[in-house]
């Protein structure tokens, strides 16, 4: 049914007020203005990047640029297709000129927050390589204190063994000197009740397995050179059978017999006789 059969079949004063709202219905329908072709797409482009965070925030005076761009290519009524078509243009470029400004920016952000990532994390490694030789060097310290510490209480206790030994330090070791009430004269049999001595020297051969002993037998010059060199040899065997069997390695044990080769008094005394009738043990130095 079309308006002019309505309007006839409304009678009287409804048919006129009937007429007047159709015809302002007919005015509004044939002068609501169309949106310029193109615009609607450049309105949804912009309505996206609006809703952006990243692109509301690093391109605002761009899309404020591209809003009013918009809304002038969305007004109508101009006879001017072609002003028309420049507006659309024109706001299409500058919503891609806000996208291109914000991804730019926002590139450009997430290059620094990089660089600021980069630099703590080259910050970070050397703060613990500083940390690491702090520790490396204290630690090398501590041990540099314990191994003289240590260096320093080994040599109290040798010293300390030493002065039990009644020992000599010489350029070839510490020398022990046992003298001739070891033995009986003429005997290169160990008295009893005479090996205090050499029970300390098993101690400390003991506590010092790395050390070397020479036994050297020494005789004075009473009798033929031939008795003495065999009598002191004999005596230096005598004493090395007693380390080793107190459970110091033979091999560590070397004898030698000087006879009155080696004297360290004058052999014309009863005294220096004494004195040269005697078994030296050399303690070899450690490494």
């Amino acid at each position: 049914m079309n308006t002019l059969t309505i309007l006839k079949s409304v009678p009287g004063r409804k048919a006129g007020i009937a007429i007047v709202l159709s015809s302002a219905l007919l005015t509004a329908c044939a002068t609501t203005p169309a949106s310029p072709d193109g615009s609607e797409d450049v309105r949804a482009k912009l309505t996206e990047l609006q809703q952006n965070p990243d692109m509301a925030s690093n391109a605002r005076v761009e899309l404020r640029n591209a809003e009013a761009a918009v809304r002038l290519a969305e007004q109508p009524g101009s006879s001017d297709q072609a002003l028309v078509a420049h507006r659309v243009y024109m706001a299409d470029r500058m919503v891609e000129i806000a996208r291109a400004k914000g991804q730019a920016r926002l590139l450009e952000a997430q290059r620094e927050q990089l660089g600021e990532q980069r630099d703590a994390a080259r910050l970070a490694a050397r703060t613990r390589e500083a940390d690491q030789a702090h520790a490396d060097a204290t630690s090398a310290r501590r041990s540099q204190d314990e191994a003289s510490a240590r260096s320093t209480r080994e040599a109290e206790e040798l010293q300390r063994q030493i002065d039990t030994l009644e020992a000599k330090a010489t350029e070839r070791g510490l020398v022990l000197t046992l003298g001739d009430v070891l033995f009986a004269t003429g005997s290169a049999e160990i008295q009893g009740g005479t090996n205090q001595n050499l029970e300390k020297l098993v101690d400390f051969l003991k506590q010092y397995p790395d050390r070397q002993v020479l036994i050297e037998g020494h005789t004075d010059n009473v009798g033929s050179a031939a008795f003495n060199q065999t009598l002191s040899r004999q005596r230096a065997e005598s004493v090395r059978r007693f380390l080793v069997d107190r459970g110091i390695d033979g091999r560590r044990l070397q004898v030698s017999g000087f006879g009155f080769e080696r004297p360290v008094a004058n052999n014309a005394t009863s005294m220096g006789r004494q004195q040269n009738r005697r078994v030296e043990v050399v303690i070899e130095n450690g490494e």
